[in-house]
């Protein structure tokens, strides 16, 4: 099973994802936990790149380094660990891709789609999780140790259509993406919200 984390700055996807992971290892799945950017070797120089706070690319640019980080990681990573019949949890997918690129960059949807597809393979998550918080509360979150990445330094209209967008892309597809609410709750209170929806997924 191929499940993905998604949401703005400082949703909590990380921390959910590793959480995440020791329940199901405790249900007896063995199960792979992965990122993106920067899942693989190429994709860790990758990665600083894109992440880079002084680094300026031009949106095209930033859309074909997310394409080839994704397709090493595919083909690398979570395509070998599935055929294992081994459970993934990647934090970032191809959703990402659509709620920044579309959403934040405003590219062409047609354009960004044929990227998804051919860096992705045409894989689809089984089940998205999308952990929704406001761009204020967001930004905040993941700041707090006062540095920021080339993303958490954009202004907070940009945050705002990437929240926007992801909250449309659990619209059209709600039997994939599943929203948990992250803005006013503790982590234990996210993490059992989480559980509950991967029980039923999981039929445990």
């Amino acid at each position: 099973m191929f499940i993905t984390l998604e949401g703005p700055e400082g949703s909590g996807k990380s921390t959910h994802a590793t959480r995440l992971k020791s329940y199901l290892e405790g249900k007896g799945h063995k199960v792979v936990l992965t990122h993106e950017p920067g899942g693989t070797q190429i994709g860790k120089l990758i990665r600083e790149m894109l992440l880079h706070p002084e680094a300026t690319l031009d949106h095209y640019t930033e859309i074909m380094l997310f394409g080839a980080d994704r397709a090493e990681h595919v083909t690398k990573i979570i395509q070998p660990a599935l055929k294992k019949g081994k459970v993934v949890i990647s934090d970032r997918f191809t959703d990402s891709t659509i709620a920044y690129q579309c959403g934040g960059r405003g590219l062409p949807e047609d354009l960004v789609r044929y990227f998804n597809m051919v860096s992705s393979k045409g894989l689809i998550p089984d089940l998205t999780l999308l952990l929704d918080v406001s761009p204020e509360t967001g930004i905040r979150r993941a700041t707090q140790n006062g540095t920021k990445d080339r993303f958490e330094k954009e202004r907070i209209d940009f945050h705002k259509k990437v929240r926007r967008r992801y909250l449309a892309i659990a619209k059209e597809d709600p039997e994939r993406v599943k929203i948990v609410k992250t803005e006013e709750k503790d982590i234990e209170k996210i993490q059992n919200e989480i559980r509950k929806v991967i029980d039923e997924k999981l039929g445990n």
